[in-house]
């Protein structure tokens, strides 16, 4: 298994770790998965046998039963790994039961730490965007949980550009501790991230960790041009994430990836996790799976290796267009792009 550094942190993280979503299956998240106390642990014992360090989970996952099945698996080997979790979504009723308050992230934080049964968070990262609370409060009750020993690092997911830099700057102002990585979805199936996420994440020196690297199962395989795709499918329960924009680009990075994958003599998921791997400013793919099956091969993907030939392919057949402004830098600025700009325009340069 291959480290890596997260970020401009000291820490050095897998580079595919394990998510836990499918951990409970209550309610909605049935949808993803219902992993019990003794799958789960046989998960978590291949992915350390494996050299998986990190593991993912949220408050909101089965409405905490994640965190708690990933607690109890854990203990008596806790200070082993590094367990990341997020909060920001609605867990109980009323005004203040949702957000990034500081009211509503000490609340939660202490919650998780009872779930997870430790006394510490390796990485507590903010899920989703909170568009009324002040960037300031929330930073700086970041900032006081991992002053208090009961966070190490904090991170972001699921923000975009100007909010992610609205928080670099204000945390450097206020000499906050700051975001070292950000969660993102990032595939194939969709490059969105490329335009300004990435860029960014190698300007500031974030790391990135990727959730649904293979779109919920949609570059694992199984979806295939023309052919019903498997009974109990996740895009066939009105899951929704990705949303798919363009079904024929999607078909046709799934038709590279069979190909490559046959020359390989390994899976389409393989290939697909192998690709992002191989993308600026990637630290770690944040793998799940229904099954102990699904999850050997994708830990499988650390080992592939593709030719440059073969990135290409990928390359070209899943490349996002350029959106304004960027198509008019690659026409007319392209003499002075720094290494963060060539992440997304150096392919249109050639």
């Amino acid at each position: 298994m291959e480290y890596r550094q997260l970020g401009q942190s000291g820490l050095r993280v897998s580079v595919l770790s394990l998510g836990t979503m499918t951990f409970g299956g209550e309610s909605f998240f049935s949808k993803v998965g219902a992993t019990d106390v003794k799958g789960a642990r046989r998960q978590v014992d291949l992915c350390i046998e494996a050299g998986v360090n990190l593991f993912d989970t949220a408050n909101i996952y089965s409405h905490g039963l994640s965190e708690e099945i990933l607690g109890q698996v854990l203990e008596g080997r806790r200070d082993q790994v590094l367990v990341a979790t997020k909060f920001r979504m609605v867990m109980r009723d009323g005004p203040n039961e949702g957000g990034a308050s500081r009211f509503h992230i000490i609340r939660e934080c202490e919650d998780s730490l009872r779930r997870l049964r430790t006394d510490y968070i390796d990485l507590y990262q903010i899920h989703e965007w909170d568009g009324e609370t002040p960037l300031d409060e929330t930073l700086e009750a970041f900032d006081t949980l991992v002053r208090s020993g009961k966070v190490r690092y904090i991170g972001c997911s699921n923000y975009s550009g100007w909010h992610l830099m609205k928080a670099l700057a204000i945390s450097d102002r206020r000499n906050y501790v700051r975001y070292v990585s950000q969660q993102i979805y990032y595939s194939l199936q969709a490059r969105d991230a490329e335009y300004e996420l990435v860029p960014i994440s190698l300007d500031q020196g974030l790391g990135i960790l990727v959730w649904s690297p293979l779109a919920g199962g949609l570059l694992s395989g199984k979806y295939r041009r023309g052919q019903t795709a498997p009974d109990g499918s996740r895009h066939l329960n009105n899951w929704g994430e990705p949303p798919i924009h363009d079904e024929d680009q999607l078909y046709n990075i799934i038709d590279a990836l069979v190909e490559i994958a046959g020359n390989h003599k390994v899976s389409p998921a393989q290939i697909s996790l192998a690709y992002m791997l191989g993308r600026p400013g990637v630290t770690s793919l944040i793998i799940g799976a229904r099954s102990e099956e699904q999850l050997k091969d994708n830990l499988g993907a650390a080992d592939v290796k593709l030719t440059a030939e073969e990135r290409a392919r990928l390359d070209k057949a899943s490349q996002p267009r350029l959106l304004y402004p960027y198509w008019h830098q690659a026409k007319t600025a392209k003499e002075r792009l720094s290494a963060a700009d060539l992440a997304l325009l150096k392919p249109y340069l050639q």
